[in-house]
C-alpha cells in the first residue's frame, strides 16, 4: 500500500469503530499513539489503549466542540505551537470514580452526543481533553491535531481518544517497535507528514 492508501484505510477503520496507530514525524517526538473515535470509544477499546499502549488516554477534540462544552484550559501558558492544551480533566456526572474503562467510556461518549452541554461534565476528571489547532495538522503536526483531523475526514464528530505508545521498558516506543506491534495487531497505520500531504492534494482537488 502507498502512503495516502494507508490514510484511507485508517479513515475506513475509524468509521467502522476500530483503532488505529499514529506515528508522528521522526524528527519531532518520534513517537505513535493508539486513536479511535469517541463515538467508538467502547470498554473494548479503552481497555486495549490503556493495556497494550501503556500511556495516557487522552481526548482531542476540535476547538468549537471544547468551547461549546466549555472545556477550560489547564493554564493560560500553552500558546506554544509544539505544546498540548490541556483543558482541566472531566467525568460525566453519572459517574462514581470516573476512572474505570467503563466509566471512561461512558464520559467519552457523552462529549460527542448532539445535547451535550457543559453541566454534564464534573470537573476535576479522570478524562484528559486536548484542544487541537483550529489549523489541525498544518498549524500543529501533532497527534492531537492529527486525530481530530482524521476524524473529520471520516465523517465522525471531532473528538477521539489517544494514548501514547510506551514500551515495556518504560520507554516510549520508537518506530521500528511500532510497525513491528502494528503488524502483530493488525492495526493500520497513518504517518501524520503523509497525513499533511494527503490534505494538501484533497484540499487542491476541491
Amino acid at each position: 500500500m502507498n502512503s495516502f492508501s494507508e490514510i484511507e484505510q485508517g479513515i475506513e477503520d475509524l468509521k467502522a469503530g476500530k483503532i488505529v496507530l499514529v506515528l508522528d514525524d521522526p524528527e519531532r517526538e518520534n513517537e505513535g499513539d493508539l486513536i479511535c473515535a469517541a463515538e467508538f470509544a467502547t470498554t473494548e477499546n479503552i481497555v486495549f489503549m490503556a493495556t497494550e499502549a501503556k500511556g495516557l488516554v487522552c481526548m482531542p477534540i476540535d476547538p468549537e466542540l471544547a468551547n461549546k462544552l466549555d472545556f477550560q484550559p489547564m493554564c493560560e501558558t500553552g500558546d506554544d505551537c509544539d505544546e498540548a492544551n490541556f483543558t482541566i480533566t472531566i467525568d460525566h456526572i453519572d459517574t462514581t470514580s470516573g476512572v474505570s474503562a467503563v466509566e471512561r467510556s461512558l464520559t467519552a461518549m457523552a462529549v460527542v452526543k448532539d445535547d451535550a452541554k457543559s453541566s454534564d461534565f464534573r470537573r476535576p476528571g479522570h478524562m484528559f481533553p486536548l484542544i487541537a489547532k483550529s489549523g489541525g495538522v498544518f498549524e500543529r503536526d501533532g497527534h492531537t491535531e492529527a486525530t481530530v483531523d482524521l476524524l473529520k475526514l471520516a465523517g465522525l464528530k471531532p473528538c477521539g481518544l489517544c494514548c501514547e505508545m510506551m514500551a515495556s521498558d518504560g520507554n516510549m516506543m520508537r518506530t521500528p517497535e511500532l510497525l513491528e506491534f502494528a503488524k502483530r495487531k493488525g492495526i493500520t497505520v497513518v504517518s501524520i507528514p503523509d497525513l499533511v500531504e494527503y490534505k494538501k492534494r484533497i484540499e487542491t482537488e476541491v
